[in-house]
């Protein structure tokens, strides 16, 4: 996945705002961040529950695993985008936008999004 595809994705829920920030850029919905993506290492961390954490790191410990210290505790996981299938990506990034959005906003992806 390219960081244009991966924004793409990204934007495509509904009200999603993108921050830039030199390299990195920053993907909110209601003033809270989601997900980081850097894209010059193509990595992005993905805000998750732990028990969603552990579900995605067990699929590739090498290429998903938590982000260092307290972040990773909280769920905040590390997503080396090159290593990883789009639609895996995709389920992940529904899960990270449902925990930060209003839940009728969320209430529209978990329907349709994260069953795929």
């Amino acid at each position: 996945m390219t960081p244009d595809s991966f924004r793409e994705l990204a934007l495509s829920f509904e009200d999603v705002v993108e921050t830039p920030n030199v390299n990195k850029n920053s993907f909110k919905v209601d003033e809270k961040i989601f997900i980081t993506i850097d894209n010059v290492n193509m990595k992005a961390v993905f805000r998750l529950s732990p028990k969603e954490q552990q579900k995605f790191s067990d699929l590739d410990p090498s290429a998903i695993y938590p982000a260092q210290a307290g972040w990773g505790k909280q769920g905040w996981t590390i997503f080396e985008l090159n290593f990883i299938e789009a639609e895996t990506i995709e389920k992940a990034l529904t899960l990270s936008y449902c925990s930060v959005a209003p839940e009728e906003l969320a209430a529209k992806y978990k329907k349709t999004r994260a069953k795929k």
